[in-house]
């Protein structure tokens, strides 16, 4: 079958398509065919070699959607035909993958096949950011989203202004703009040189109850400069870099700095599903705008990684074999 193959850790040329072997699924494992992979940051980072190892060679992507081909032993309420969703199973950027039957989702009828993969690793992350909010914050305030036109930003501003936060997004070009509206009540559009000039100008120091930041390097002086005392700082992604030391005592007075993990907000099938299924409920029935996909033939994936890195894309990046 074909497959994207890294046989060398670097940039975005090192994803090449090749032939694998078809896998066969074990105990408690779906074979599925892929409909479409999501392609993440986490790939970026992977294929260069930051983070946990991953012995080269090897086939990337962490997410996807498509239909159940076989069944392994001791796998129930799942059978051959039935349409799933997945996150967290690597080697996703193939035709066909194993995913573990407990991490597969049922997609019901109305949700298309592209909208299932680009709501599962983002549309995670957004549920479990919101939660966070709502955990800690005990009235409605003003909440800032960075990178508010991405995957999780642009569905992470719906759901907090469905908790009745005012949500205020940051975009680092017009283009962007529209995509960041769909969930934020004002967008402000500032690269990153001029974004704490332009969020100061426009709210004062402090003028956040909240605070969500998964760029990074590029946006984490602002975010810091922004959020009121006991005020809420979630810090989930590195899109731009990673943040360099802060001495706890640099910090603002009294806030709460938080890096919320997705998994912990999933970590057993139960919830996986109940959560995956609140989603998709929520887009049946038009409370939630899933984002919109640009999608990519499989052969293409360094295509679509170079423009993840380039921050030139808005919504969810997708791959079709």
């Amino acid at each position: 079958m074909q497959a994207i193959v890294v046989e060398s850790l670097g940039s975005a040329e090192v994803l090449r398509p090749g032939e694998v072997p078809p896998p066969e699924p074990g105990a408690g494992e779906l074979l599925v065919r892929v409909a479409a992979a999501g392609v993440n940051f986490m790939d970026v980072r992977q294929r260069r070699g930051i983070g946990p190892p991953r012995p080269v060679p090897f086939v990337p992507g962490w997410e996807g959607s498509g239909t159940v081909v076989e069944v392994g032993d001791d796998v129930t309420g799942l059978a051959v035909g039935d349409r799933v969703a997945w996150n967290m199973t690597g080697s996703s950027y193939a035709e066909q993958v194993l995913v573990a039957a407990g991490g597969a989702v049922p997609v019901p009828d109305g949700i298309g096949d592209l909208t299932a993969a680009a709501v599962m690793i983002q549309g995670l992350t957004s549920h479990h950011l919101a939660a966070v909010a709502a955990r800690v914050l005990d009235r409605p305030g003003r909440v800032l989203v960075h990178a508010a036109a991405g995957g999780v930003g642009s569905l992470l501003t719906q759901m907090l202004r469905r908790q009745g936060h005012h949500v205020v997004g940051t975009v680092s070009a017009p283009a962007k703009a529209a995509a960041a509206a769909r969930g934020a009540d004002e967008v402000v559009v500032a690269g990153a040189g001029e974004l704490e000039e332009a969020l100061a100008q426009r709210y004062g120091e402090a003028g956040f109850d909240a605070v969500y930041d998964g760029v990074g390097a590029a946006t984490f002086p602002a975010s810091l400069r922004q959020v009121r005392s006991e005020g809420l700082l979630a810090y989930f992604g590195q899109a731009s870099g990673p943040v360099p030391p802060v001495d706890l005592f640099d910090l603002p007075r009294s806030i709460l700095l938080t890096k919320p993990v997705v998994l912990d907000h999933v970590p057993a099938p139960e919830r996986l599903r109940a959560v995956s299924s609140e989603l998709f409920s929520w887009i049946a029935d038009g409370s939630l705008i899933a984002p919109e996909t640009s999608v990519y033939p499989l052969a293409e994936a360094a295509a679509a990684h170079v423009a993840l890195e380039s921050r030139a894309s808005t919504g969810k990046l997708l791959l079709v074999p």
